[in-house]
């Protein structure tokens, strides 16, 4: 197996150095755009009508990447750019009847893909993987976010810059005020230059469009294929920035517990949590920012959305703490999705051992020093320190300490060569050695990676190496992989390996199996019709396959899963898919598929059988529909159904029925109202478990004014026989600031006739106001 590892491994990296030659992209240098200082000020009202606007150079004739990447756009774009010693400003001239304009709400940051927009992206740095993104659609609402990864956007980053809008009827009117101390960026000697790209979005005619071509098989924001931007007089040299962000909250929660085994009620138990707070922004060089975090709370953070588990393992729940989402590309990304040597979940979040729920951890300070060294370097550090928790019973979490350092080189035309070191220590002062018992005294994990995109993005690959450092210090402790991918407008191709050690441990990261190594195999062929008669219905067609295999490090096969799809999307943006699939388990423990244990009704899971050790295999048709996401009632639908862990040898034969599902209607302007449903039922031979699930989220999102928002959020889940309640009220009543007032409740979703449980009954609930307060030193 080891042979077989070496070999996959040997090819995959000729392949790599193969395609590791880059290729000119056309048109290089031909989309460039002078910024010019204005001689007259700027007064932000949507009307470019200052003589400094009238003799601005226009970035014109924007070109389709969505739904083809061959013709111009039909609804234009013009834009315009100035400066002067404390903004760049951006004009822009947006094509388009009042009658197409699309937009979700009136909500700051709003979802990509939901509204008509404006976008401008600056590449400061030009090293093509990192930029900055602003965004306004035809109500003036703004987004701002970091691209990371060459393409990727997150709109997690808050800053402060300002834009208006004026609609017309044919056409509207955007003007950005961007600080550059907002930015970050280096004045060099001699002329300076920036790579830019501006973008469009309009929904009804589902067109997407950029001033400089990207081609449809990548987003539009990416950075492989912006313009210049030349500046005529260099831009101002940035100064001190410094921000302070304090805050207080007070809250009453109330916890109804019940004994464990018997679900008798305990005395209830009330608290008023108070606290004071802050979050500080310092510009340490032009490149390089600091953020601090003193007592922070994150009690405003929207509660996880459930999902049906039916996983022997982890699962995986995205982070929504605003601290560690900025700059989470750079912490965040090392390894594969299934191997990440840094989570940051694991930080100030932990299971409650006596009830089983994840509850917080008070975190006592942090620290950030994340940007660039200069063009080609780029670092991060982060340390953060938490308490010690009492659970009662004598059992407690250890405060401890986390570290994470990481630091990247770029190579080549826009790939990098990252090093990454991840440290837990765990204080074990005044705790017994029972009271420890599970715990690490520390746990390290230090790595290399690199990372390859070529200049035209059509290839790219990931290869890394991993090491853990534990008490134990056991062989074996390492993780490696190596990833390759090709995207074309017609072919999309990807293959990757990884061994994952049987001692590799990550306290800090999210690694849900070790002692494997596993093959991914996705691979796609996209047609597009040449009859115009068919076109006008179907905008591309095609077959693809998603796959993987798992085996142990001797090589017997635990796990495989096959799907074969065909599928098709019109020009509108709607999609249908028809697959088949199959799937191999080998389970090397006896399981209870359902994962019935998660009830916490005793009843549910005293009589289960579980599924003995051995070899079984599903196979299922499935097929779905996704709506275009210009109607204001759009939706999506899946129908699975199949085998379900079948074992015919030993006389074990499983069905089972997935349906899931969405669907939303946008009351433009003001919000979006939408319902997720998924039903899952498992019928296993006798005497084995069979069960019916139903997991529904109604959910709500309102905007009463660019700076009023509320929304709300219902799930009830039977698998888990809760019901839970989650509604923020936010008012923004200056920049990045805000009050917010937040309810939580959680109850029994059914009735436990045995144990006198009524559904309704409480479980926990909580009532939050926070207010945040954004001062520029």
């Amino acid at each position: 197996m080891k042979k077989l590892y070496f070999t996959v491994g040997a090819i995959l990296l000729g392949m790599n150095l193969l395609f590791a030659q880059d290729s000119k992209t056309q048109d290089e240098d031909k989309y460039n755009i002078h910024i010019k200082k204005s001689t007259t000020p700027i007064k932000l009202d949507g009307l470019l009508d200052e003589d400094s606007w009238k003799t601005a150079e226009v970035a014109k004739n924007f070109f389709l990447n969505r739904p083809y990447d061959s013709s111009f756009a039909q609804l234009q774009t013009e834009v315009k750019v100035l400066f002067d010693d404390n903004f760049i400003y951006v004009g822009a001239v947006c094509y388009e009847p009042r009658s197409l304009y699309t937009v979700a709400s009136l909500k700051r940051d709003f979802e990509g893909g939901t509204s008509d927009v404006f976008t401008v992206n600056f590449d400061t740095f030009k090293d093509k993987l990192n930029g900055f993104q602003f965004a306004t659609n035809p109500y003036g609402v703004q987004r701002e976010g970091l691209i990371f990864n060459g393409e990727e956007t997150s709109n997690f980053w808050d800053n402060k810059w300002y834009s208006q809008v004026k609609q017309h009827d044919d056409f509207w009117v955007v003007e950005m005020a961007i600080p550059f101390k907002t930015l970050r960026y280096k004045v060099t000697e001699g002329q300076n230059t920036w790579r830019v790209n501006f973008g469009r979005n309009v929904l009804k005619k589902n067109e997407i469009s950029t001033w400089r071509p990207v081609p449809r098989n990548f987003r539009p924001a990416n950075l492989a294929f912006a313009g210049n931007m030349i500046w005529d007089e260099n831009p101002p040299k940035p100064g001190a920035n410094v921000s302070l962000i304090p805050f207080v909250s007070v809250a009453t929660e109330k916890d109804f517990p019940r004994n464990e085994s018997d679900l008798k009620a305990l005395p209830t138990t009330s608290n008023f949590p108070a606290g004071v707070g802050m979050d500080a922004k310092i510009a340490v060089t032009p490149s390089l920012n600091l953020d601090l975090t003193v007592n922070p709370d994150f009690s405003q953070v929207e509660v996880d959305k459930q999902v049906t588990n039916l996983s022997r393992f982890e699962l995986f729940f995205p982070e929504r703490r605003q601290f560690f989402l900025e700059n989470n590309d750079l912490f965040g990304t090392f390894g594969f999705p299934d191997t990440r040597p840094f989570f940051s979940r694991r930080i100030g979040i932990t299971r409650n051992p006596n009830t089983g729920n994840t509850q917080r951890v008070p975190i006592l300070a942090g620290a950030r020093l994340s940007g660039k060294l200069n063009d080609d370097w780029r670092i991060g550090v982060m340390n953060m320190q938490t308490r010690k928790v009492n659970f009662g019973e004598d059992k407690y979490l250890p405060a401890a300490n986390y570290s994470v350092a990481v630091v990247q080189r770029k190579l080549l035309n826009r790939s990098t060569l990252g090093g990454i070191f991840v440290n837990k220590e765990n204080d074990f002062s005044n705790l017994t050695a029972e009271q420890t018992a599970g715990y690490r005294k520390f746990n390290r994990v230090g790595g290399l990676e690199f990372n390859y995109y070529s200049k035209d993005s059509r290839f790219q690959s990931e290869s890394y190496y991993h090491q853990s450092f534990s008490p134990e210090n056991k062989k074996d402790a390492g993780s490696a992989a190596h990833f390759m991918g090709y995207s074309h407008p017609n072919v999309e191709l990807n293959l990757g390996v990884q061994r994952i050690g049987e001692n590799y441990r990550a306290d800090v990261g999210f690694v849900p199996r070790t002692g494997i190594w596993q093959i991914y195999r996705p691979a796609n062929i996209i047609l597009n019709p040449k009859s115009k008669k068919v076109a006008k219905y179907i905008n591309a067609y095609g077959i693809g396959t998603e796959g993987s295999d798992v085996f142990d490090l001797k090589g017997k096969r635990l796990d495989g899963e096959t799907n074969v799809f065909l599928f098709a999307n019109n020009s509108a943006g709607s999609e249908v898919y028809l697959a088949k699939g199959w799937s191999f388990t080998h389970l090397f423990a006896s399981f209870d598929p359902t994962n019935a244990s998660d009830n916490p009704n005793p009843d549910n899971f005293k009589n289960v059988v579980e599924l003995p050790v051995g070899d079984y295999r599903s196979n299922f048709i499935s097929f779905g529909y996704t709506s275009s996401n210009r109607n204001d009632l759009n939706g999506s639908f899946s129908y699975t159904k199949g085998d379900y862990f079948t074992n015919k040898v030993k006389g074990i034969e499983g069905k089972s029925l997935f349906l899931e599902g969405s669907i939303g209607y946008r009351y433009q302007p003001y919000g979006v109202f939408g319902l997720d449903f998924n039903y899952t039922q498992i019928d296993m031979s006798k005497p084995y478990n069979s069960v019916k699930y139903w997991l529904v989220g109604p959910r709500a999102e309102l905007s009463f004014s660019k700076s009023v928002f509320f929304s709300t959020f219902f799930q009830y889940n039977t698998q888990t026989n809760n019901t839970n309640i989650n509604s923020r009220l936010q008012w923004r009543f200056r920049p990045v600031s805000d009050i917010f007032l937040v309810y939580t409740d959680n109850y029994f979703a059914e009735s436990i006739p045995n144990y006198y449980i009524k559904a309704w009954t409480p479980k926990n609930r909580a009532l939050i106001l926070k207010m945040t307060y954004w001062l520029n030193v």
